[in-house]
């Protein structure tokens, strides 16, 4: 990533930066109110809706012939299909799990989402791992340890989570498609299965489209701009800040989530839990001091 060219264009991206992660970090707070709408037909509906915004907004910049030749690319296409059923999986798990009573858990899996990013490099692209990065790894596996111990079963959701999103983030890097025109075009590919889903829903009576209240159907509709707006003011963020101030903010997310949960929802977080939260997060703050240091010398 280059350096920012000005302050103001720094401090604007860094302002984008933030309500981003912000608006994903208080997620959770819109998708409770869909709570009585199935997980799965949810996300049929973000992935239409999100897709007839991304078209308004590649339209408005004139980039859809991005999106076409995208999807004239056979090894694109592929990859933009693997990429679209990480994303949904990881839509899916997050969406389950926030209307089930598990913020916390949520929280805990973008909370590990940086050190997976770092295990999917050393195990499947030979990346160096630094000492300090496989100390950070160690604090996290041995804090997902105690909170196995502490919770009586694997925590699947958190797990789930970091793996979704540490993939797709692996598999992005295989194409050079930018954060807008990547998502449309994963939204078209799985867009005829959503509808497809939606239908058949409908047909049998289950969907919730035309049997529920119109601000229910208007909290639906507004699916698609929960998935856009956030992505595209973080894009527009992360070309005007540095790479290591951008690994910083990323945990606003997680840590209004786990606020949310604890404070807003009354989740159950005992001090046992909070003993395997905390060497997760000291193993982060080891993770960020690490890259931020080595990113000072290597600009120095």
């Amino acid at each position: 990533m280059s350096h920012p060219t000005s302050h103001p264009e720094a401090a604007r991206g860094v302002v984008a930066a933030w309500f981003s992660y912000l608006v994903w970090g208080l997620a959770p707070l819109f998708w409770r109110e869909l709570q009585g709408v199935s997980a799965f037909e949810l996300i049929a509906h973000r992935t239409l809706w999100s897709l007839l915004l991304l078209f308004v907004v590649l339209l408005a910049q004139r980039r859809l012939g991005q999106v076409r030749v995208a999807l004239s690319s056979p090894r694109t296409v592929a990859v933009s299909f693997a990429t679209a059923a990480l994303l949904v999986g990881n839509w899916l798990t997050f969406v389950w799990g926030v209307n089930h009573g598990h913020v916390v858990e949520a929280s805990l899996g973008y909370f590990l989402v940086p050190l997976v990013n770092v295990g999917c490099g050393r195990l499947l692209l030979g990346e160096p791992l630094r000492r300090a990065q496989a100390i950070a790894i160690g604090f996290a596996a041995v804090g997902v340890g105690c909170l196995v111990v502490q919770l009586g079963h694997v925590p699947w959701i958190a797990l789930a989570l970091a793996g979704t999103w540490g993939g797709y983030g692996l598999m992005r890097k295989r194409t050079t498609l930018g954060a807008t025109v990547g998502l449309t075009v994963e939204t078209a590919l799985i867009a005829p299965f959503a509808l497809g889903f939606l239908l058949w829903r409908g047909h049998t009576g289950d969907g919730a489209w035309g049997r529920v209240s119109v601000g229910t159907e208007g909290w639906i509709m507004a699916t698609g701009a929960i998935t856009a707006i956030p992505l595209v003011t973080f894009a527009y963020g992360a070309r005007r800040i540095r790479l290591t101030t951008l690994g910083v903010l990323q945990y606003i997310t997680p840590m209004v989530q786990l606020a949310l949960g604890v404070l807003f929802y009354h989740e159950l977080f005992p001090h046992e839990r909070l003993f395997g939260f905390s060497l997760i997060w000291a193993a982060l703050a080891l993770y960020t001091l690490d890259s931020t240091v080595r990113a000072r010398f290597a600009s120095a």
